[in-house]
C-alpha cells in the first residue's frame, strides 16, 4: 500500500476534512470518485477501535475504505468531503487516518530519481565500500525531508535523511541503497 495523503482537522461543521497530501501527483490521486484503503495510526489503535468516538462511549470503527465526494485547495491543503462523514464529530474522529492506494494499480515513476516507498522497502543500505548497515523497514514522510528508517544489521533502528548529499545512489534493481553517512549518524 502507498501512503498517498492523511486526513487532518475538520473544517467547518458538515463534515469537511483537511487532508495532508503525500503524492507528487494530487490532481491526479484526489479526483471525485476516488477509493482509498484506511489506515489508522498505530498510536491510535486498540482492541475496540480508534479512541475518538462521534458518540460518546460508543467505540468507532474507522471505515476500511473512503470514497472522495469532493475536494478544493486552499492553502496546499486539500479540503475534502468523502462519503459517509458528513458532521464535525465523525471528521474529528478520523483525524489522522492515513488515505492509501494499491501500489500495483499506479505506474512507475517516470523520473529516474523517483520512487515510491514500496520500491525501497527491504533494500540493502550499504556504504560506498559495501559495509553493509541494515535494510529499509520504512520512509518516513517528513516535513523537512524522508526520512529512511533504517532496520539496523546489530538490531534496533536508525533514521537517515533520503537527501542526495546522503543517499547518492538508489540500485533497485541491485536491491541496494548506497550511502554516505556523517561520522555518528546510526549512533543517535
Amino acid at each position: 500500500m502507498l501512503v498517498v495523503g492523511q486526513i487532518g482537522k475538520p473544517h467547518g461543521i458538515r463534515g469537511e476534512v483537511s487532508v495532508v497530501v503525500r503524492t507528487d501527483e494530487p490532481e491526479e490521486r484526489f479526483t471525485a470518485g476516488s477509493v482509498f484503503i484506511t489506515e489508522v495510526p498505530r498510536d491510535r489503535r486498540v482492541s475496540t477501535g480508534p479512541a475518538a468516538a462521534p458518540v460518546p462511549g460508543v467505540p468507532f470503527k474507522v471505515p476500511a475504505q473512503l470514497t472522495l465526494e469532493s475536494i478544493r485547495w486552499h492553502q496546499g491543503r486539500g479540503i475534502a468531503v468523502f462519503e459517509g462523514i458528513h458532521d464535525r464529530n465523525v471528521a474529528e474522529a478520523m483525524r489522522g487516518v492515513y488515505l492509501q492506494v494499491d501500489s500495483a494499480d499506479l505506474a512507475p515513476p517516470a523520473d529516474p530519481d523517483e520512487f515510491h516507498d514500496h520500491q525501497l522497502i527491504g533494500l540493502r543500505v550499504v556504504a560506498a565500500d559495501g559495509t553493509e548497515y541494515g535494510t529499509v523497514d520504512r520512509i518516513d514522510h517528513a516535513p523537512s525531508s524522508d526520512l529512511i528508517v533504517l532496520k539496523k544489521a546489530g538490531g534496533g533502528t536508525a533514521l537517515i535523511p533520503f537527501v542526495t548529499a546522503i543517499v547518492p545512489t538508489v540500485d533497485i534493481a541491485g536491491g541496494r541503497i548506497v550511502v554516505d553517512l556523517p561520522e555518528g549518524l546510526l549512533d543517535l
